[in-house]
């Protein structure tokens, strides 16, 4: 298979004041196209900073992240901005939508980035939104739904532009049990239908049950990765 993100010994360090903090130490890993991929680890192992430094959020200290065939640490800010837009989705923990603007407003932002007409803008909204099941929550604004509904439309944002890879840090973090399970279902649901590959941070090892690949971080390295048929 095609390995759609390559990581070759990256390290990331901060310095605070006269320490030197290793958040990645030499990390070493290939994530294949359309695999649902988990990083694994309590707070602190260094999970979050890999998924920073992938999706290049954070600068590297040393090492390579090689996305479809590119240096993306080579990249200038500008390049990074455009590849971001054509190849890049985002779920977060804390939903970061729009408070003034609806949901079907917040999904349509990525489409009208990428210069995406109108009407055409509007079908594909009105489908993903469909797909996310808030057909009847369409015009509501967040301070209006709940947190899982929220996170549908999160969902729905980063999946409405068809991106290769969608990264998503916790994104189950705020929400409850029940409402973990509806949308953990819904995200390995869409990846699979349209192919896309999801690297996902969590501590929580339920969650890194839907994974294809489970890579486990502690103390900033990798110290064990389960893997499983994307058939399965």
């Amino acid at each position: 298979m095609e390995a759609i993100i390559d990581i070759k010994n990256v390290t990331k360090i901060y310095k605070v004041g006269s320490e030197r903090i290793t958040a990645l130490d030499g990390v070493n890993l290939q994530i294949q196209k359309g695999e649902f991929c988990c990083l694994l680890g309590t707070s602190g192992s260094g999970k979050s900073t890999l998924l920073n430094v992938m999706a290049g959020i954070e600068k590297l200290t040393s090492g390579d992240i090689i996305i479809r065939n590119k240096k993306i640490n080579k990249m200038s800010e500008n390049e990074l901005s455009i590849f971001r837009q054509k190849y890049l989705g985002f779920i977060f923990q804390a939903y970061n939508l729009i408070p003034s603007l609806t949901a079907m407003e917040n999904v349509e932002l990525p489409l009208i980035f990428k210069e995406i007409p109108p009407k055409k803008r509007l079908k594909m909204v009105k489908e993903i939104i469909r797909a996310v099941g808030l057909t009847g929550r369409a015009k509501h604004k967040p301070s209006q739904m709940s947190g899982g509904q929220q996170q549908r439309v999160g969902i729905a944002r980063a999946f409405v532009a068809s991106p290769e890879i969608i990264f998503a840090d916790e994104p189950t973090g705020n929400l409850d049990t029940k409402t973990t399970m509806e949308i953990m279902n819904l995200i390995k649901e869409m990846s699979k239908k349209y192919n896309q590959t999801i690297v996902m941070v969590t501590h929580d090892v339920r969650i890194a049950e839907f994974a294809d690949k489970v890579v486990h971080i502690h103390d900033g390295k990798i110290i064990k990765i389960e893997e499983k048929s994307i058939a399965e």
